[in-house]
């Protein structure tokens, strides 16, 4: 779980993101929850977003994908989301106390 400090500093990193995760008609499919899990794995931290296509609300879907992935959600707004999981292994986010 993050705090409030870390979901603000997150947020900063995300601003200047590129989307790398776009959700359309097709839904959440395990080809969509292996992208967003190897993106994790990668970067720590990325920025999706969902068309108005899609069967679910872009708050429904960055739900799903973060219980899928175990990662947490940093923000969610409009179509985006924004999701973080801590890489063990090979950290490249530093989080603020």
């Amino acid at each position: 779980m993050i705090t409030s400090k870390q979901r603000a500093y997150l947020r900063s990193l995300a601003n200047t993101m590129e989307t790398i995760l776009i959700i359309g008609k097709g839904g959440i499919s395990d080809e969509i929850i292996v992208q967003a899990d190897e993106a994790l794995s990668a970067r720590e931290i990325f920025k999706g977003k969902v068309l108005e296509t899609a069967n679910k609300n872009a708050k429904e879907i960055a739900n799903i994908i973060a219980n899928r992935t175990n990662s947490d959600i940093v923000q969610v707004i409009g179509t985006k989301f924004v999701l973080y999981r801590k890489n063990n292994k090979d950290p490249r986010v530093i989080l603020p106390k």
